[in-house]
């Protein structure tokens, strides 16, 4: 083992620029296929931490108008969802649909404090709309069933409201506001870059619009979702359901606009595993320019060694033994120079990572473990087979052409 050890290195130290403009290729390989593989990763992180199973396993429908007529019925038509609807779609047959929750609005109400004001709209929801809606609870709760059972005057505010109305979160939580002419009791803060609605019990806000029935949207909570087919089958029975009860043409896209969540979902996990084969993809192909240069000094590497080879061969070395020595010295010059790309791709990932990896769009962009060993496995390979050919000719020197070559 020393003395392949040491032929290697003299191997390496005879031809030291040609074997360092040949490393370099491969260095640069590597190095973009680790820069790749983190970026990629760090948008798939992105998209995970955005989504969940539980949260996407779900539909949003809102009211719309027909674009067919139906019975008599001619296009046109406005369609408003109310909260039998909810009732409706539960019971309509499907093993997918698990509940249904309402969402009433009340747009431009004010909300006061004894500090300042905001004006924005509230939306009565269920308890399950904090995974539906994706909300990140900062401070205090969200509504829960008790609220909805007693009806109770209670608010989840946005965490920039909640600032704006006492100075900071923390004091928003548990102190009191005016809106529509009663007080309420501010429960919880929530932090959301986009959207700026207050949160309210469902039956108290249906309470307070005069207990009309009116829906602003059902979210449609599913279970046992596997592929696009369930997702599509969801939603086709939700649209049946809706169309009996409000007599339109289940086929009319515009009677209800539905946003099925788990679809998109699917879409984004396929997306995801494209942009990773592609990574790959790109990243092999610049390091194949590594691996015709690794070939070519191990080819140039066998035929300066011929007479060298021929000794061994004529004192009885084995052709196995010539082998593994050119092989050896190819997966060596391959892992070397390969190992610096790694090393140089991960202080650019980490640099990418301190700049950008605690936005929404990449976020975490570092390579972890697996991607270190995927990498190992690639360059043993690459190095394999970059000396294959060279060794191959190698081992078909015969000793006296050899001996005779000069």
């Amino acid at each position: 083992m020393l003395d392949l050890i040491n032929e290697i290195l003299q191997t390496l130290r005879h031809n030291k620029l040609r074997t360092a403009l040949t490393g370099i290729a491969v260095a640069w390989g590597i190095f973009m296929l680790i820069v790749l593989l983190g970026v990629s990763r760090g948008l798939y992180n992105s998209m995970q931490r955005n989504s969940s199973i539980e949260a996407n396993s779900s539909m949003s429908v809102w009211n719309g108008w027909t674009s067919m007529p139906f019975k008599g019925y001619k296009e046109g038509r406005w369609i408003r969802m109310v909260e039998s609807d909810m009732d409706e779609i539960t019971r309509h047959p499907g093993d997918h649909i698990e509940s249904a929750m309402g969402a009433v609005s009340i747009s431009d109400s004010k909300i006061k404090s004894m500090r300042d004001y905001i004006s924005g709209e509230i939306s009565g929801v269920y308890p399950g709309a904090e995974v539906s809606e994706r909300l990140k609870i900062t401070h205090g709760r969200f509504i829960t069933q008790r609220d909805m059972d007693e009806r109770r005057k209670v608010m989840v505010l946005r965490d920039e409201s909640a600032r704006l109305l006492f100075g900071t979160e923390e004091k928003a939580v548990g102190s009191r506001v005016d809106c529509m002419g009663l007080s309420w009791m501010v429960v919880g803060v929530y932090e959301d870059k986009w959207q700026r609605t207050t949160y309210v019990p469902f039956t108290t806000a249906m309470m307070l619009n005069g207990n009309d029935g009116r829906l602003y949207n059902i979210t449609v909570k599913l279970h046992d979702m596997k592929d696009a087919e369930d997702a599509a089958a969801a939603e086709r029975r939700v649209r049946e359901a809706l169309a009996t009860a409000h007599e339109f043409d289940p086929d009319d896209m515009g009677a209800i606009h539905v946003w099925n969540r788990f679809e998109n979902y699917i879409q984004q996990q396929t997306v995801s595993t494209i942009l990773n084969t592609v990574v790959w993809v790109i990243g092999l192909l610049t390091m194949l320019s590594g691996i015709v240069g690794v070939s070519n000094i191990m080819f140039v590497s066998v035929r300066e060694r011929t007479h060298e080879i021929g000794v061994r061969r004529a004192i009885g070395a084995k052709p196995r033994s010539i082998l593994v020595q050119v092989l050896a010295e190819s997966v060596a010059i391959t892992a070397l120079f390969g190992y610096a790309g790694v090393f140089l791709g991960i202080l650019v990932t980490e640099v990418i990572d301190r700049l950008f990896g605690t936005t929404d769009v990449l976020y975490n962009p570092r390579v972890d473990i697996s991607i270190a060993v995927q990498v190992t496995v690639v360059l043993v390979i690459v190095g394999a087979l970059a000396g294959l050919f060279p060794a191959i000719k190698a081992t078909k020197v015969k000793p006296v052409e050899a001996l005779r070559d000069e």
